[in-house]
């Protein structure tokens, strides 16, 4: 898999989307007073009902700020008040704008980072984790990875396995968020080709052709000095990333572009 490469740094984008790119915004999750009291407000009526419903205050505050977020992106995108798009969701649970089907959206959060792509005419998924050492990651394979996979992971150095077991397992949860039907779908089912893990071996059929799905790792940044793992999923050629570090004050700037 071709690593990301810098291009540019340094240089203010808009919020507009080449039709054949996919746009993904990174950064730490604002939590501030001053910006979750902004981002309550943008949420619609379920959101804000949901948020109340953690009981966790940090937890809620996150909750808030990473849909504020994505709500401000959006809002740029389709040129949109925020708290006046409409988010809908589908059977199995994903989200989609109900005025603007055409555009796909997914985001993810781990600990203090979030992530979110957005891409035109296409379904796509994307997933970060943040570094920690697990205790069972033998068992996790076992459950989780298909036999190739498996095969692939054991025979690796020791002191590769951690971070091979966290690449393999955002590509799955990137697919299975792309397709809607999550973790349900089996994670062992969706199998990445560890020779190629651009691609896939095989998918569930009711996925369509795994010919059609393609897989991107994303190399983000440091983050407080935090070891990150991320991976884009995607229905169509991935032929541009444009990778931007989203900033406290939801000024963005342009970083990668592969």
């Amino acid at each position: 898999m071709t690593p990301t490469k810098i291009l540019t740094t340094n240089t203010h984008i808009t919020a507009a989307i080449p039709s054949d790119a996919i746009t993904l915004w990174y950064g730490l999750i604002n939590i501030q007073d001053n910006g979750y009291r902004r981002y309550w407000h943008m949420l619609d009526a379920s959101e804000q009902i949901h948020a109340q419903q953690l009981n966790n205050e940090s937890v809620q505050k996150r909750y808030v700020a990473v849909h504020g977020q994505l709500r401000t992106i959006l809002a740029q995108t389709l040129k949109q008040a925020p708290e006046k798009i409409a988010i809908n969701k589908a059977p199995q649970g994903k989200p989609y704008l109900a005025d603007y089907p055409q555009l796909a959206f997914n985001l993810s959060h781990s600990g203090n980072i979030v992530v979110i792509a957005l891409g035109w005419n296409c379904q796509l998924g994307v997933d970060v984790e943040t570094h920690k050492q697990r205790p069972n990651l033998t068992g996790l394979v076992k459950k989780c990875f298909a036999e190739e996979e498996a095969a692939f992971w054991h025979q690796l150095p020791d002191d590769q396995k951690t971070a091979e077991f966290y690449r393999f397992w955002t590509r799955k949860e990137a697919f299975v968020k792309a397709t809607g039907f999550g973790i349900a779908l089996g994670l062992q089912n969706c199998v990445i080709n560890p020779e190629q893990p651009s691609t896939f071996l095989s998918i569930p059929a009711n996925c369509g052709n795994a010919t059609n799905w393609h897989l991107r790792d994303i190399e983000l940044p440091y983050l407080n000095t935090q070891t990150l793992y991320s991976a884009l999923s995607v229905d169509k050629e991935i032929s541009t990333i444009q990778l931007n570090e989203l900033r406290p004050d939801l000024c963005w700037q342009s970083m990668r572009r592969v």
